[in-house]
């Protein structure tokens, strides 16, 4: 049975609404759908990736409060939002943040990207169902 994770439809930042990205969890799959105007500012919908290339998940990273996140295909206004592809360390990084404090960051193996940056509604809640998930899995 999947587990969908949604962000509420819209959170307020800064005093404006900005979208959130929903993540679902299947019994073989992690699928992060991005929304609203994300999708063009990213160049992607939807990410999947099996459960099992997953090697970790923290909240709030560092990396999320910097500045300059590498060289990008995306988007990337600082304070308003960092979103798609990141070249950072010689590593493939993708990005949908609006808020560094609602970022988790979902470290990964065997993929294109080794990291996804993903801003959600309530990112302890998230960590916690996705780290479930990896020790089920």
């Amino acid at each position: 049975m999947a587990q969908r994770l949604r962000g509420r439809d819209r959170a307020l930042w800064r005093g404006y609404a900005q979208p959130m990205a929903d993540i679902e969890i299947t019994p073989d799959h992690l699928i992060v759908h991005i929304r609203g105007a994300d999708k063009f500012l990213a160049l992607k919908s939807q990410l999947e990736v099996p459960l099992q290339h997953v090697a970790g998940v923290e909240v709030a990273p560092p990396e999320a409060h910097e500045i300059y996140h590498g060289m990008r295909v995306g988007s990337n206004l600082p304070g308003v939002v960092t979103a798609g592809r990141f070249l950072q360390h010689g590593e493939w990084a993708f990005w949908d943040v609006h808020d560094p404090n609602r970022a988790i960051a979902i470290r990964l193996h065997d993929e294109h990207y080794a990291k996804l940056v993903i801003g959600v509604d309530d990112p302890s809640g998230t960590v916690s169902a996705i780290t479930a998930a990896i020790a089920h899995r």
